[in-house]
């Protein structure tokens, strides 16, 4: 009898646990809006992180629940993972929707987020495969926050170092001496420059009627050098034939004299035959040589000296000693 009243009772404690959990089940799904009676397709979303996203989590479209997240599966090479959505089939998704992961607040739960675009392409269907935005990452970016603060100071460092070596190297006292005299010589330079300009614009005044009858003359001169230019061009017109004789001639001239050049070049004529002829070459050569001579006595003597003979100029006797008569002794 204690036997069956205690089977009884475990019997009874187990289908009370049965119940109390077919209860919270449905309490949890009822509490996600999903009943076992509820339509669902399933959407495949590929994304390389799904930061703080857990399964069941909602997935919402204009703020309004259109279903949960069913599972989270990494995918074999570990660098994605395929998010399961359990969408009601009552919603009509496009294939030209954003799915984003989003948060509630600054510390909330994760979701899903489906933001419709242009609804230009076709229905998804169970089954379908899409693309999941990476979400924000606060840890990411403080990362590259941290790293992006380095450089900066790293960047100020530098910055620091290269004012500290233009203020050693180029605003010391030297150096600003050096421009201090250059920025005086400059004002002297510009006062020079000012009077000067002064002092031309002076001149100018003071001889403003010499520049106006210079300006005049000038203006004659040119209006002269266009008649001139006018008379010669018509001059060049009217005696076109003449000059163009003129040069004919001038061109056979020089054909003539290139042929008798050739022509002494070559031996031929009088004057080529001279000139390669070694003999008369050098007759030539004493000839020359004999009026040079005759020249110099002519210059030296005049016409007479060289026409006339010169006598021989006398020579002086020997002195003789003088003969004793005889007798005198």
């Amino acid at each position: 009898m204690r036997m069956s009243k205690s089977r009884l009772e475990w019997k009874v404690g187990l289908f009370v646990f049965i119940c109390l959990a077919v209860l919270a089940g449905l309490l949890l799904m009822f509490d996600k809006g999903i009943t076992l009676f509820s339509p669902t397709m399933n959407i495949y979303l590929r994304s390389a992180n799904v930061s703080g996203l857990k399964a069941r989590a909602d997935v919402l479209m204009a703020g309004v629940r259109v279903g949960a997240v069913s599972a989270l599966n990494l995918d074999p090479d570990g660098r994605s993972v395929t998010i399961v959505l359990r969408i009601y089939n009552q919603y009509q998704i496009h294939s030209d929707a954003r799915f984003i992961l989003e948060q509630s607040g600054f510390l909330g739960d994760e979701y899903v987020a489906i933001l419709p675009t242009k609804n230009q392409g076709r229905l998804l269907r169970n089954g379908d495969v899409a693309n999941a935005e990476v979400p924000f990452n606060m840890l990411e970016a403080a990362r590259s926050a941290n790293g992006f603060i380095q450089r900066i100071t790293q960047t100020a460092s530098n910055l620091n170092d290269a004012i500290d070596e233009v203020r050693r190297d180029v605003l010391n006292e030297n150096t600003l001496t050096n421009l201090h005299e250059a920025v005086l010589n400059f004002r002297v330079m510009s006062e020079t420059g000012r009077a000067t300009l002064t002092n031309l614009a002076s001149l100018v005044q003071t001889n403003k009627p010499v520049l106006s009858e210079s300006l005049s003359n000038l203006l004659v001169i040119s209006e002269k050098l266009g008649l001139s230019a006018d008379k010669l061009h018509q001059l060049l017109a009217t005696n076109g034939n003449q000059i163009t004789d003129v040069v004919s001639n001038v061109d056979a001239s020089a054909l003539e004299l290139k042929a008798l050049l050739a022509d002494v070049q070559a031996g031929k004529g009088p004057v080529g035959t001279l000139l390669k002829n070694e003999q008369m070459a050098g007759d030539l050569a004493g000839i020359t040589s004999n009026l040079s001579v005759t020249t110099s006595n002519l210059n030296r003597l005049g016409l007479w000296g060289i026409l006339w003979q010169h006598k021989p100029p006398k020579t002086k006797e020997p002195v003789t000693a003088l003969a004793t008569p005889k007798g005198s002794d």
